[in-house]
């Protein structure tokens, strides 16, 4: 079965229940895939299959539905060491997809029976291919330049914006307000990207795979540590990136209506250009979606020919006063949609199929191909998910086969070229042992078609991609324990070199562990090991030729001994417990506060954590229990890993029962003056209220700062309290009856 011929929904909850946590998982490896390594391993129809699938269960069993769901978030990692944090003041959404006229039609009709008119003007622009980011601009001038990250927070990059040269500092013009975010999209210039691989190569710098890569990889790069060329390199590339806005974010209508004479997106667009801001020359405002179907068709046939790398076309209602009257969604506008190209094509031969196994022990097919050229970037290997759809493609080893790049982004094998068999083709096996290991694979359930290697202690495999997820930017946020780190740690060419068994010696390694690894240099343009007279040519990362350590050494320790006093929730996160992601960590160490108290708890105790639920509380009895597990935890706590939150009360004292704010619900939003985002919702779950995400007629306060968007709107027209930060902290001291 392949992910988009997924079943009909099952009336058994606990039927349910299992395919919603099957789908959960895929839907988030596919979105890790995507954002934090620029790959997948499915068609974008596929991926929005399963979503929808997802949606109608949740949708027929409401229990099931948490705050991890990929229908309740936006993708992307959230905070990163690296960058700091900064919180944008109205959450960056992400969009719908259609892929048909039809569809688009569809969408249409529901924008104007929802908006009750029969007559509805369309902006339509180009999609751009690049990097989301946010401008943050007070009184004209710019504070922050951020990442989208996971829609609520993301990266500074504000240096290495105003290094690119083409955004404002200072906003011309007049009529700024106090505070608007301005959405846009940071791209590399299609003309130019060669050139720039080029320059990379003989710089001695990796090449980019595309244009979105190389705009990620240029912007999200700092100048400490850097050789005056490699600087030099740096700042040539920030030059060449371009940026086209496209909306706003925290700047509500009513605000727009207020300050200036705005009353569409097309003249928000006309005003942004007044003040100094790139906006792009392909919008189109249309009285109808016929003109819109139009416009697309004409940019498909052409999409080459515009300076930038496309996807699709985006279609947005002009007039703003629908934007409120529409809505949206937990992660999407309703007053918007994007209409997805069907991706370019090419055929090229299939030489191989490996099996790769990740740190969960799935086993992966992926296929081997000569190297092809799609939309724009060169491709070598994709994704083939399991033994069953390497059957259902009815691909054999040898062929000529069709490979698009979904959305002009994801590689995916189509099918073969069967005219072009020659009889020298053969059928792909599927090992029955772990090509890492040796360990028999087998199905984590009965009726599950992927396998794993069930030797999670010791698979090298898993181990070295436990390890990367402690060092990701999601986990522990260690610069220095990248894709190379991790297999160098746990994998390198002697095995007896390795320091590493399982990542419960982490946290003590020392030089005398590093300098002696050595690891395979590979081929960049075949992924080979590199062999050099017919030996197998060698490098030891961590040693310099007169036996000093590396930088590299020294600052992989120095950031493990940071790292031992990270959150509680970022330990919970690298522990790679089943289902145990952000916001479930979050809410499990707001709420217990200690390591201690939760693996004290019971299931029921666990799963009444809001945002935690049955299926993490059975995750995290099950993983507990594990001996080689409460091995990580002890050589990790003795080496000095903090397993508690300072000054926390404890365990449950954040759901207190008889808590000042018992009973209440409690919206922060916007910038509260001594309290960040998740401060803000601890002191609430502390006080034994409860966090919302959304404003509704049962919110009993809005707690709102500067930057409040359209929760703040929406609390004005519900007639909900709304409190400012030295009200917030009298309800939080003195409970309701105190602010009311």
């Amino acid at each position: 079965m392949s992910d988009a011929a997924l079943p009909e929904a099952r009336p058994d909850l606990d039927a349910a229940a299992d395919e919603v946590e099957r789908l959960i998982a895929r839907i988030v490896q596919l979105r890790d895939e995507y954002y934090e390594n620029n790959a997948s391993t499915v068609s974008d129809e596929d991926y929005d299959a399963m979503v929808r699938r997802l949606e109608q269960l949740e949708e027929q069993h409401p229990e099931l539905r948490t705050q991890d769901s990929p229908t309740q978030t936006v993708g992307g990692r959230a905070e990163t060491t690296m960058f700091a944090p900064v919180e944008h003041a109205e959450r960056m959404l992400s969009l719908d997809n259609v892929f048909s006229r039809e569809e688009l039609a569809a969408w249409a009709a529901r924008v104007e029976r929802d908006a009750g008119r029969a007559h509805v003007r369309y902006l339509t622009e180009l999609k751009i291919d690049g990097l989301a980011i946010n401008l943050r601009y007070e009184r004209g001038r710019l504070i922050t330049a951020a990442t989208r990250g996971d829609g609520v927070v993301g990266e500074d990059v504000t240096q290495n914006v105003l290094s690119m040269g083409t955004i404002p500092a200072q906003l011309t013009g007049n009529g700024h307000p106090d505070l608007v975010e301005i959405r846009g999209e940071i791209f590399f210039p299609v003309a130019a990207f060669d050139d720039l691989n080029a320059r990379q190569a003989a710089a001695g710098e990796r090449v980019f795979a595309n244009p979105r890569n190389a705009a990620s990889g240029s912007l999200r790069q700092k100048e400490e540590g850097k050789s005056p060329e490699r600087l030099a390199l740096m700042q040539e590339r920030l030059r060449l990136l371009r940026m086209l806005v496209h909306g706003i974010g925290a700047w509500p209508v009513r605000a727009i209506e207020r300050e200036t004479p705005v009353t569409a997106q097309s003249e928000v667009y006309e005003l942004l250009s007044e003040w100094g801001l790139p906006t792009s020359s392909h919008y189109r405002v249309f009285e109808s979606i016929d003109e819109v179907a139009e416009y697309i068709r004409r940019y498909g046939e052409n999409r080459g020919g515009v300076e930038h790398q496309i996807d699709g076309v985006v279609v947005k209602v002009d007039d703003l006063d629908l934007h409120l009257e529409l809505g949206a969604t937990s992660r999407a506008p309703r007053w918007a949609i994007a209409y997805k190209y069907p991706p370019e094509e090419v055929h090229t031969k299939l030489e191989n199929i490996v099996v790769s196994v990740g740190r969960t022990g799935r086993a992966t097919p992926f296929a081997v191909m000569t190297p092809a050229l799609v939309a724009g970037s060169t491709v070598r290997q994709a994704t083939l998910h399991n033994q069953q759809v390497v059957k259902q493609k009815g691909v054999l080893i040898g062929d000529t086969v069709v490979l698009r790049k979904a959305g002009d982004v994801i590689p995916e094998v189509l099918g073969p070229v069967v005219e072009l068999r020659d009889g020298t083709e053969r059928e792909f096996v599927m090992p029955t042992d772990c090509p890492e290991c040796g360990t028999p694979l087998a199905p984590a359930k009965e009726d599950d078609i992927d396998l794993r290697c069930p030797n999670a202690r010791s698979c090298p495999a898993q181990v070295r991609g436990r390890v990367e997820h402690i060092g990701s930017r999601g986990a522990l946020d260690i610069e220095a324990l990248g894709e190379v780190g991790a297999a160098a740690l746990t994998q390198p060419y002697l095995p007896e070199e390795a320091p590493l068994e399982t990542e419960a010696g982490l946290f003590e390694l020392t030089l005398d562990d590093l300098l002696p690894i050595r690891v395979r240099v590979h081929d960049p343009e075949t992924g080979m090991p590199r062999v050099v007279d017919g030996e197998t040519k060698l490098v030891a990362p961590y040693q310099k030729k007169n036996g000093e350590p590396t930088k590299g050494a020294t600052e992989l320790l120095a950031n493990l001994e940071k790292a031992k006093t990270q959150l509680l929730w970022r330990i919970l996160v690298a522990l790679s417990i089943r289902h145990v992601g952000p916001v479930a960590a979050r809410a499990l160490a707001a709420h217990f506060g200690s390591l201690h108290a939760i693996r004290a708890a019971g299931r029921d105790e666990l799963a009444s954590v809001p945002g935690v639920g049955p299926i993490i509380a059975d995750a995290l009895l099950d993983w507990f229990v594990v001996d080689w597990h409460q091995e990580i935890l002890d050589r990790w706590a003795a080496a000095g890993v903090q397993f508690e939150t300072p000054g926390h009360p404890g365990p449950g004292a954040a759901q207190v029962e008889g808590g000042i704010l018992s009973g209440i619900t409690v919206v922060p939003t916007g910038a509260l003056e001594g309290f960040s985002r998740e401060g803000a919702v601890e002191a609430i779950l502390a006080a034994g209220g409860k966090a919302g995400n959304s404003v509704s007629k049962k919110t009993d306060f809005v707690a709102a700062g500067p930057g409040a968007g359209s929760k703040l709107t929406k609390a004005e027209e519900l007639g909900v309290p709304i409190l400012d930060a030295d009200g917030f902290r009298r309800l939080l001291e003195e409970g309701p009856d105190a602010v009311r």
